[in-house]
């Protein structure tokens, strides 16, 4: 499992298709620099990427690192098709699990205008829909041979398309993503309650885990607990009110969730080191 912080997205590079006879290898590669996308549509490709063993038969994908070595287990046994993209991002990117920490409020941006969020795909999968995946990387080959003025524009639209699709595909595949979804789901539950009361044990009626396993599965995802990301989310939706409206500090503290207007100025201060009529002045125009 790959996880992307987006924005950016990752992006597309170049696509290509080949077909192996019997017997021929797929190129033993270190370090490329790229993500490396194969989609087999006919035969079976044996692959080894650094102590992991990748073995794609026809309908099955798989994504290589950008910062490993990979090579071929053994030539292939049938006439085998498939289609290669390459991709990158200039954003953050790890393999999962990974252990993410967060940042130390002296770091984390006083009022960012970039809504960022998590974006997962499996290292390597089937395809549900074997016929229409093929027709998506048809069309993508298809506007990379031949250019023409936006089609730059709509070779990302239609990568974008490929990856969601290979997201959604490989769902009942990848058991390993479990944590992921949960923390996903608890996520969202927090983004639309956030102006109640945190309750643990309602979270866990409306998720159907326990409250410890959501605790664990968000720690493992977002690097913190669930009271953690509430609050990162109410002092966001603060900074909104104190730059766009002229509300009190204690109607801005009651309608994000914060109920105490002394509570709100401790969490806000602790998070951005200021006050919050201090973070008002510091972005309104004075007259």
């Amino acid at each position: 499992m790959f996880h992307f912080e987006c924005p950016p997205m990752p992006h597309f590079i170049q696509i290509g298709q080949d077909t192996y006879s019997i017997g021929r290898k797929h190129p033993g590669r270190s370090s490329i620099g790229v993500f490396d996308l194969l989609f087999v549509t006919r035969g079976c490709l044996y692959l080894m990427e650094g102590e992991h063993e990748l073995t794609l038969p026809a309908g099955h994908f798989g994504i290589l690192r950008p910062d490993l070595e990979h090579h071929t287990v053994s030539p292939c046994k049938e006439e085998t098709h498939f289609y290669w993209l390459h991709f990158q991002t200039t954003g953050q990117w790890h393999p999962e699990p990974y252990e993410k920490e967060p940042l130390p409020p002296e770091q984390e941006p006083l009022y960012s205008p970039i809504e960022y969020f998590s974006f997962y795909l499996p290292r390597s999968g089937s395809v549900q829909s074997l016929g229409l995946t093929e027709e998506q990387f048809g069309e993508l080959l298809r506007l990379y041979e031949n250019p023409s003025g936006n089609s730059r524009w709509q070779e990302q639209q239609q990568f974008h398309a490929i990856l969601l699709r290979l997201q959604e595909d490989s769902k009942e595949d990848t058991a390993q993503s479990s944590h992921l979804q949960l923390a996903e789901e608890a996520a969202l539950y927090l983004r639309k309650s956030y102006r109640d009361p945190l309750s643990y044990k309602r979270m866990a009626e409306e998720l159907h885990f326990h409250p410890n396993y959501i605790a664990l599965c968000m720690k493992r995802t977002f690097g913190c607990t669930p009271l953690d990301y509430v609050t990162q989310f109410r002092i966001e939706q603060a900074k909104r009110l104190l730059i766009h409206t002229n509300d009190p500090v204690g109607a801005i503290a009651e309608e994000t969730g914060f109920g105490s207007f002394p509570y709100f100025v401790r969490c806000f201060h602790r998070r951005t080191g200021k006050t919050p009529k201090q973070f008002r002045l510091q972005y309104r125009q004075q007259h």
